[in-house]
């Protein structure tokens, strides 16, 4: 039976249906991302802002069209939006065959049996504890044969005034550190370069299981395994990063020195309605340090235009930051009410004033890029090629550029490995993207 499976959302999603792809595998079901003519899709949702929850519903409505054509026979809709939205979603798309909460996705396989059972009962709700502890359950790697994913906790404990997240994926929970490790072997065995860190807080890894943070010494772990030769880190809460963990990335040179901070906005009143910890003071001081003792650092960081009552002058004083600082990848989000945070308690807010402001700070940005791109011409740097184009060049990326959000450097020359690393001059750059040639 073929089952076509659909992932949206961040990449701890897509963790979440690697295991899933996994377990449907292992029990005879014929498991694609091809969705024409299956049996059955499976759709992996993100429901936690406005964008998300759109692309969702609109994968479901195009999903029910298709079921009536008879392209497909079965819709199972997995993950956030029906983890959120348990009362609404099987009336609002009676087309859906089964939805699975985010505390289910183990028991893909008996849901994917039960819509089949002609002797069923009519449940449609499998929903579990998304308190439980982390699902060890094996993956299929679907980002590539280079690099992957590696998922150190699960959940949120911050609690921050527009966010939803503890409500959906539940407290935070580590992963054991023995399995965390074990896991990066059998990657590093299936000749994978490149650990992608990710939690909703990798900072905090740790604290729950062992009383304290242990996000170094998984990482000094990690870094003696053979075959791993990069670890890029992915949201790193700013108050919890100190002197120590700096000096520890400075030294490691597997650790690449591109960090995800998302700090969502500088003013101080904004940050504690926000229900962020930490201070603009704060936040300020860690990028000075970070700049001066990592000078090749690369920052990302995320950004909220637009919360209730954001005034011009807070507004002005992101611009300056942003301007000064010159962080190098920032996502910029319009501040949208989500039911059930606090901050959608907060005064209604002015979406086009949001917007607005996120397109201003989106322009901004990128002539920061530009200048950055341009600032790298004549530099050396290794690549790790992920693919060929059509016209004979071939793509990859450097430190500097995560997968998926930062985009790629084109690379020509000889004795280019696919899924290996090459030594790459920047050449050129425009229209935001890098050019280069081997060395």
């Amino acid at each position: 039976m073929k089952v076509g499976i659909i992932s949206l959302g961040c990449a701890k999603n897509l963790v979440n249906t690697e295991q899933m792809m996994f377990l449907l595998n292992r029990a005879g079901y014929k498991v694609t991302g091809d969705i024409s003519n299956a049996n059955m899709v499976i759709l992996n949702t993100c429901g936690f802002i406005d964008s998300a929850k759109s692309e969702a519903i609109e994968n479901i409505i195009e999903l029910e069209e298709l079921k009536h054509r008879g392209d497909i026979d079965k819709i199972i809709i997995a993950g956030c939006l029906p983890e959120r939205y348990k009362k609404e979603i099987l009336n609002e798309f009676p087309g859906i065959d089964a939805v699975v909460g985010t505390g289910a996705f183990d028991d893909i396989v008996s849901v994917a049996d039960h819509i089949y059972d002609k002797n069923r009962n009519k449940k449609k709700e499998f929903y579990g504890n998304i308190n439980a502890p982390v699902s060890e359950t094996e993956r299929i790697i679907t980002t590539s044969p280079a690099w992957a994913y590696l998922k150190i906790a699960e959940g949120c404990d911050n609690n921050c005034a527009y966010c939803v997240i503890p409500s959906i994926r539940g407290r935070y929970r580590s992963r054991p550190m023995d399995n965390i490790i074990n896991e990066a072997q059998k990657l590093a065995s299936k000749e994978i370069k490149e650990l992608i860190i990710i939690a909703q807080d990798v900072t905090i890894y740790g604290v729950d299981l062992y009383k304290t943070r242990k996000l170094a010494e998984l990482l000094e772990a990690l870094c003696a395994i053979e075959g791993i030769k990069w670890i890029r880190l992915h949201y790193l809460y700013p108050d919890e990063i100190d002197d120590n963990f700096i000096d520890f990335i400075s030294r490691h040179d597997k650790i690449l020195k591109y960090i995800d901070i998302p700090i969502q906005h500088i003013n101080d009143d904004i940050l504690m309605r926000m229900n962020r910890r930490g201070s603009s003071g704060k936040i300020r001081t860690l990028i000075n340090d970070l700049r001066t003792r990592i000078p090749e650092i690369v920052l990302r960081t995320s950004i909220i235009t637009g919360l209730p009552n954001e005034t011009e002058k807070e507004f002005s004083q992101l611009c300056d930051f942003l301007i000064k600082t010159k962080i190098e990848r920032v996502g910029i989000f319009p501040y949208s009410p989500e039911e059930g945070s606090l901050a959608a308690e907060m005064e209604r807010p002015d979406t086009d004033i949001a917007i607005k402001r996120a397109q201003i700070l989106t322009d901004m940005q990128s002539q920061i890029m530009d200048n950055y791109d341009l600032s790298r011409v004549g530099s050396e740097v290794q690549v790790l090629i992920e693919g060929r184009n059509e016209d004979g060049t071939y793509y990859g990326r450097s430190y500097a550029e995560s997968p998926d959000i930062d985009g790629y450097i084109i690379v020509t020359g000889e004795d280019v490995k696919i899924h290996g690393f090459s030594n790459v001059c920047i050449t050129e750059a425009a229209d935001s993207l890098l050019r280069g040639v081997t060395v």
